[in-house]
């Protein structure tokens, strides 16, 4: 059979998607130029998915069309697998799956194959997730060497290192999940490792038992138990560490929390082994060694036209999950696992995930508000009939391929029981990146904003809109470009006397929407999927701790699997990206709220009559920055900055932090302290310099002003120029590492929209 592929999707994808995949998914010759177009990674990906139909016996006409059929999957932007899979299917590396589990046991020896298997699945573009519960406690014996242990929290470090030199395909570190159980011994410190910065290549969870929860409802205390002993070690309060976890969390977005009894309540292989970690994002729980195989369907193209109006194309999307079950069990066959261990046990289970993405554009183009009983009734009917049909297409499955291997003993394994294919069929995953080539809304995550404002490197502002409620927008008489400009700025519909209504009603954006909305489309789509969802519930920044502890009691009521909050403005490093962000002041909940409660105040000394000083000049995003630095005989006294250009809101700024640096300088505060605030601050629009240098924003550029002449105090002279950065995947919370865009919090994840880029993929 003749091979002929529909190459129009070169035409048909929008300009964004166009550079996410000439930036990530694309062949590229040694100069870094994309070898191959859109349509040929699509047929790459489908003719080597369907090479596993051989194993089958399929003759070489029937791995065509299924080539063929796998093709347009894809290219019509119906379904798209996750991002291994589209950038690494017949190419050297295969590696296809994005997460990982592993072991970590209670012995040195355990312990460091661990970093080593970590070091390798880092290698091979994947996440990895751990639970630390095995490690005895800091403190208690090592016989072996008659000495006492450092405990899971030290031992958790040397992976964070370990991933820290490791980069994935030489620009980015692994993310990994770190889980500790609530009755650990060490949990209080596990809790709180994230508080004063480290472990950034880390999101940590709490595993939360149902012990635990009942003790907290009946404000009890609760056992600690050492895991080496299965001895009881010592008793916590149970709402005491929960309202620490609560606290931390709004704080600082970590840690996250998992139900692990009710995770492992719904493992379909007991007899295996039980849950114990998750992948970096939170939305699948793996047994040790196991990998996700993901891929999403695109529901902005699940509709049609009926006689009443917009409808779910039901048939269609049946006619979809089977083909997309098909391929991702495919995926398993042809997948170079990094670890035999990881190879045995995906074949041995053959899980997949099976998601959706476009949710919200679903619920936008049938005219139903994301924040509506009605929305959350309809996410659990779209997500019953996705599970039905995946679990139907994986028994069609097992009658020519057979069940998975590890059937016997399962949970499906009852009398008259007919086998099936896969031990998971459906996962709701981040779609971040693959949103953006289906230029949708990612997973079940509501519309993050209608309008952006994207700044090039001359300071335009670019204004990019939301393209259902453009054409909403032009349909209705109401588009204009300054319209769209005050959207970006106000961050909501809300309020603009211009947006009718009944548009701003249906075109909510995820901090628009009361939390308790979040949670509940959150187990509306968990009642029906096999293994988790990965939902973000995003908080404005004035949210209390008490808005956060009301959701996660709403969690644990609603029967979520685990949780993962975002308040706006929560990371120290936070770049403001849409206007509904800005002006809104943050007060931790531990800070004075007046001068009268701290211990004591400083005053500046006044200003020297006669300072020294050098100047210079620093490139920014904004223009030329000319940056002076003065100092006197009891050290550095003041800092002024002048952007080349007058005026302007650049011009007024960098005036006020040269001020409050100055005030700070003259009060006694070391210099370093306040370079190390300053340092790495971004903004949408960085500078590059020679050397391969990046500076970051006005920010950052004062602060390398101001390291400049720290060097040139202490030596009379300055050898180095613009340093590269080292980016923390803690610290990625406002804007884009690689192109200084925008990022959203979504999924459990931070991507951007313009260049692709994804903490987690």
């Amino acid at each position: 059979m003749t091979r002929t592929y529909d190459t129009s999707i070169n035409e048909r994808l929008a300009p964004n998607a166009v550079t996410v995949l000439e930036r990530r998914y694309l062949k590229k010759d040694d100069d870094g130029n994309p070898t191959e177009k859109p349509s040929d990674m699509f047929i790459r990906v489908a003719e080597n998915i369907a090479n596993a139909e051989k194993v089958w016996g399929a003759s070489d006409d029937e791995i065509a069309a299924v080539a063929q059929d796998f093709f347009a999957l894809m290219a019509d932007l119906e379904f798209l697998p996750n991002s291994p899979t589209l950038m690494n299917a017949g190419r050297e590396l295969q590696q296809l799956s994005a997460c990982f589990v592993l072991p970590v046991g209670d012995s040195m020896e355990e312990i460091f194959e661990a970093v080593r298997n970590t070091a390798l699945i880092h290698k091979s573009g994947g996440g990895t997730g751990f639970s630390f519960s095995r490690l005895r406690p800091a403190g208690d014996t090592v016989r072996s060497t008659q000495g006492v242990s450092s405990g899971p929290i030290t031992f958790m470090s040397v992976f964070n290192q370990a991933t820290e030199a490791v980069k994935q395909g030489g620009t980015r570190r692994g993310a990994n999940m770190g889980v500790l159980r609530v009755d650990h011994p060490s949990i209080m410190e596990f809790i709180t490792c994230k508080e004063n910065g480290g472990f950034d290549n880390f999101n940590i969870s709490v595993a939360l038992t149902e012990e635990f929860m009942e003790a907290v409802k009946a404000g009890e205390t609760y056992n600690l138990y050492n895991p080496r002993s299965k001895e009881v070690e010592g008793e916590l309060d149970a709402r005491e560490v929960y309202e620490l976890i609560v606290n931390l969390a709004w704080a600082t977005g970590d840690p996250g929390i998992l139900f692990l009894d009710r995770i492992n309540a719904g493992n379909p292989t007991p007899q295996v082994d039980e849950f114990e970690a998750t992948n970096p994002c939170g939305e699948q729980p793996l047994l040790p060694y196991e990998a996700c195989n993901l891929g999403s369907i695109n529901l902005s193209r699940m509709l049609e036209v009926t006689d009443e109006g917009m409808d779910v194309a039901w048939d269609k999307l049946k006619h979809v999950v089977h083909r997309s079950i098909r391929f991702l069990d495919d995926v398993i066959e042809v997948n170079n696992y990094p670890l035999p261990e990881i190879d045995k046990m995906a074949r041995a289970n053959r899980k997949v995930g099976l998601g959706v993405m476009a949710w919200a554009d679903m619920l936008i183009m049938l005219g139903i508000p994301y924040n509506s009983d009605e929305a959350v009734e309809l996410g659990a009917k779209v997500m019953k009939f996705i599970d039905d049909e995946a679990k139907a297409a994986s028994r069609e499955l097992a009658k020519t391929r057979g069940a998975f291997p590890n059937f016997e003993g399962s949970i499906y394994d009852t009398k008259d029981a007919e086998p099936i294919r896969n031990a998971t069929v459906t996962t709701i995953a981040p779609t971040g990146t693959l949103s953006i080539i289906a230029a949708c809304s990612s997973g079940v995550e509501p519309l993050f904003a209608i309008s952006y404002v994207r700044t090039v490197m001359d300071n335009d502002r670019l204004i990019e809109v939301n393209p259902l409620f453009e054409s909403v927008a032009k349909d209705r008489d109401f588009y204009t470009p300054e319209l769209m400009s005050m959207i970006a700025d106000a961050g909501t519909l809300h309020g603009i006397e211009d947006v009718p209504e009944d548009i701003q009603n249906v075109f909510v954006t995820a901090h628009d929407i009361e939390p308790i909305w979040h949670i509940k489309m959150q187990a509306a789509f968990q009642d029906y999927t096999d293994n988790a969802v990965s939902k973000t519930v995003n908080f404005e920044g004035d949210a209390t701790p008490e808005d956060v502890r009301l959701v996660y009691d709403l969690a644990y009521e609603l029967g979520v699997k685990g949780v993962t909050i975002y308040r706006d403005g929560s990371k120290d490093m936070q770049v403001l990206t849409t206007g509904k962000s800005a002006g809104k002041q943050v007060v931790d909940a531990a800070t004075p709220t007046s001068v009268a409660a701290m211990p004591g105040t400083l005053e500046p000394r006044p200003r020297g009559a006669v300072t020294m000083g050098r100047t210079e000049k620093v490139p920014t995003g904004c223009g030329n920055l000319y940056i002076t630095v003065n100092w006197d005989e009891y050290g550095m006294c003041e800092v002024f900055s002048q952007m080349g250009k007058s005026g302007g809101c650049a011009s007024s700024m960098c005036e006020a932090l040269s001020r409050m640096i100055s005030t700070g300088l003259r009060a006694g505060v070391d210099p370093e302290s306040l370079i190390k605030q300053l340092r790495g601050i971004r903004c949408p629009s960085p500078a590059w310099v020679d050397g391969g240098g990046k500076v970051l924003s006005c920010a950052d550029a004062v602060a390398i002003a101001m390291e400049h002449a720290v060097e040139f105090i202490a030596t009379g002279s300055v050898s180095n120029g613009v340093t590269k950065h080292t980016d923390s995947l803690d610290n990625l919370n406002g804007a884009c590492p690689e192109c200084g865009g925008a990022l959203e919090h979504e999924s459990g994840c931070a991507v951007c929209r313009a260049c692709g880029y994804s903490k987690c993929a």
